[in-house]
């Protein structure tokens, strides 16, 4: 049975495993304090790198369900628990460990997720949430222009085709007026010869009465 002091230790790193959004587990060996210093203050604010004890520290991950750390907890280990972007933290100790190479990263626990070191790396590659937020809204600002034109366009060809369509009705109707009256001109000319006819078919038949007389 642990002791109330080992008891309170669990329990705080049982309480980090949980409230931070990852978790890296690393080897210290042969680094110094001032260097654990900058690694800590690298890793942003709200986040803390804590030397554990393996012993405790799989109680705690058995806590947590994280048994699975269980065999990275061998060595000197010291946890990065992170409270913020886990992008910027991998980054963070990516950096850091080019610089110091005594750094060994084990593992850890990403958005409540284990992961090994090479996905810790592959962590560190992706780019920054703020980078992505930034090309996101380029990418919706794009394509919001790109909708707009494609609205505008038709509205466009519609108004341009109306146009055209009011043109050429005018131009109908203009044209329709001058072929009616070529058309009542004729007619004129057909009653006025039934007229001119008349008189003379009458006169014709006066005669012919006349000569059996």
């Amino acid at each position: 049975m642990p002791t109330q002091a080992k008891a309170a230790v669990i329990e705080e790193i049982t309480s980090l495993f949980q409230e931070s959004s990852a978790a890296v587990l690393t080897e210290y060996r042969g680094l110094t304090v001032a260097q654990l210093t900058q690694l800590r203050r690298s890793l942003g604010a709200g986040s803390s790198y804590a030397v554990v004890k393996n012993t405790l520290t799989k109680r705690a991950v058995d806590a947590v369900g994280h048994s699975d750390l269980a065999p990275l907890l061998n060595g000197p280990t010291a946890i990065a628990f992170v409270s913020g972007d886990p992008v910027e933290a991998a980054k963070a100790i990516r950096d850091f460990a080019r610089t110091n190479p005594m750094l060994v990263v084990k593992g850890g626990v990403v958005e409540g997720r284990t992961v090994d070191a090479a996905e810790v790396t592959r962590l560190a590659d992706v780019e920054s949430r703020e980078v992505l937020l930034a090309k996101l809204a380029g990418a919706m600002k794009g394509n919001l222009t790109k909708a707009a034109g494609l609205f505008q366009a038709p509205l466009s060809q519609v108004a341009r085709l109306a146009a055209a369509l009011q043109e050429k009705k005018e131009s109908a109707e203009g044209s329709a007026t001058p072929a009616a009256d070529d058309t009542a001109a004729p007619a004129a000319a057909d009653d006025t010869a039934a007229v001119d006819t008349t008189p003379d078919t009458t006169a014709a038949a006066a005669d012919t009465a006349a000569s059996t007389d």
